[in-house]
C-alpha cells in the first residue's frame, strides 16, 4: 500500500510531476502569474520568466494553462523541449501543432518549401486568428534556455506580426538564468520584452506553507501538526528553499515516518533521512573510508 493511503491521503502530496492543483502560489509566483495574465490580456506580446533549476517554472508554465482553459478566446500550445535545427523546422512545427495546414496545403510536408511561404503561413493564421476572430494566439516555451540564437531570431520575427494596436502573436518563456545570457547578446529581443520576472527560492516560512498546502491538498485533516517546525528548519536548510528539492525530500521523510512507526516528522527523522541518503550518495560514487582504504590495501 502506497504511504500516501496510509496517512489517509487521497493522492500522493509530494509527487515531483507538475500538477497545478499541488502548486503552492507564492507572493512571487502568484506575481508572475498575475502579471503574464495582464500581458496576455492587453497582447503585448513577449513575457520572460528566469529561474533556476527548481524555483516552480514548469509549475507556473501548468498553472498558466489552468487559467487559459477558463478562458474562451484563447488559442494556445505549449514547447516542452525547444530544440530546433533551423527556423524552417520551427515553423513547420508551429503549423503543424496550432493546425496551420490549410494555409499551407501546398508545402506543409514539401522539404522544399521557402522560409517565406511558412512564415507567410504563420502571417495568414495569426490574422484570422487575431484579427478577423478576436482571440489571443499563445506561445508558451519551457525549457527556453535550450533555444539557440537563431531560434531567438525566429521568435523575434514573429513578433514582428503586429497591428497598429497589439502584437497578433503572445509569447512567453520559461528557462533558466542561462537564458538571460543569451538574450542580452540581442538588443533587439531584449528590447521586446514587455514583462520580465525572476524566481528566486522560498524562505524558511513559505517553505513550512508549501508543506502544509500539500498535505492538506491532499486530504490530509486531522488536527495533529504532520512536520513540526524543527522538521520543517532542517528541511529548508536542505533544500534552501528550491521547492522541487523540498518536495523529493518529503516525499522521503513520509516514507521514513512510517517505517519507524512515528505519528510526526521531528527534526531527527529529517536527518535520518538525510544521513542515510549521504551514505548511499557515497557508496554510489565509489567512496571509503581510509579505513576501508586500509583494509583493502592489506587485502591485497
Amino acid at each position: 500500500m502506497s504511504y500516501y493511503k496510509i496517512l489517509s491521503f487521497q493522492k500522493e502530496p509530494f509527487s515531483t510531476s507538475p500538477d497545478p492543483s499541488f502548486f503552492y502560489l507564492t507572493k512571487e509566483h502568484d506575481m508572475a502569474l498575475t502579471n503574464i495574465l495582464i500581458e496576455l490580456h492587453l497582447k503585448r506580446g513577449l513575457s520572460v520568466i528566469f529561474g533556476d533549476v527548481g524555483t516552480g517554472k514548469t509549475s507556473l508554465s501548468r498553472k498558466l494553462i489552468l487559467e487559459l482553459n477558463q478562458r474562451s478566446n484563447m488559442v494556445y500550445h505549449m514547447i516542452l523541449n525547444p530544440e530546433f535545427s533551423d527556423e524552417r523546422q520551427f515553423l513547420l512545427y508551429l503549423i503543424k501543432n496550432f493546425n496551420i495546414e490549410q494555409y499551407a496545403l501546398s508545402f506543409s510536408n514539401n522539404p522544399k518549401a521557402e522560409l517565406l511561404e511558412l512564415r507567410e503561413a504563420v502571417e495568414k493564421f495569426l490574422i484570422q486568428k487575431s484579427v478577423e476572430e478576436r482571440q489571443t494566439v499563445i506561445l508558451i516555451i519551457d525549457e527556453a534556455q535550450k533555444l539557440n540564437l537563431s531560434d531567438l531570431e525566429s521568435l523575434r520575427t514573429l513578433l514582428n506580426f503586429e497591428t497598429n494596436e497589439y502584437k497578433m502573436l503572445q509569447l512567453v518563456l520559461l528557462g533558466q538564468v542561462e537564458l538571460y545570457a543569451k538574450v542580452v547578446q540581442m538588443p533587439n529581443f531584449l528590447d521586446r520584452i514587455s514583462f520580465k520576472y525572476t524566481l528566486n527560492p522560498l524562505d524558511v516560512r513559505e517553505t513550512k506553507e508549501l508543506i502544509c498546502f500539500r498535505i492538506k491538498e491532499a486530504g490530509y485533516n486531522s488536527d495533529l501538526e504532520l512536520f513540526l517546525d524543527e522538521a520543517v528548519s532542517e528541511i529548508y536548510n536542505f533544500s534552501r528553499g528550491y521547492p522541487r528539492k523540498i518536495t523529493m525530500l518529503c516525499h522521503q521523510v513520509l516514507k521514513e515516518m512510517i517505517m519507524q512507526n512515528k505519528l510526526v516528522v521531528d527534526r531527527k527523522l529529517v536527518l535520518d533521512v538525510l544521513e542515510r541518503e549521504r551514505k548511499s550518495n557515497f557508496k554510489a560514487a565509489g567512496w571509503q573510508s581510509p579505513a576501508q582504504n586500509f583494509l583493502g590495501q592489506m587485502h591485497h
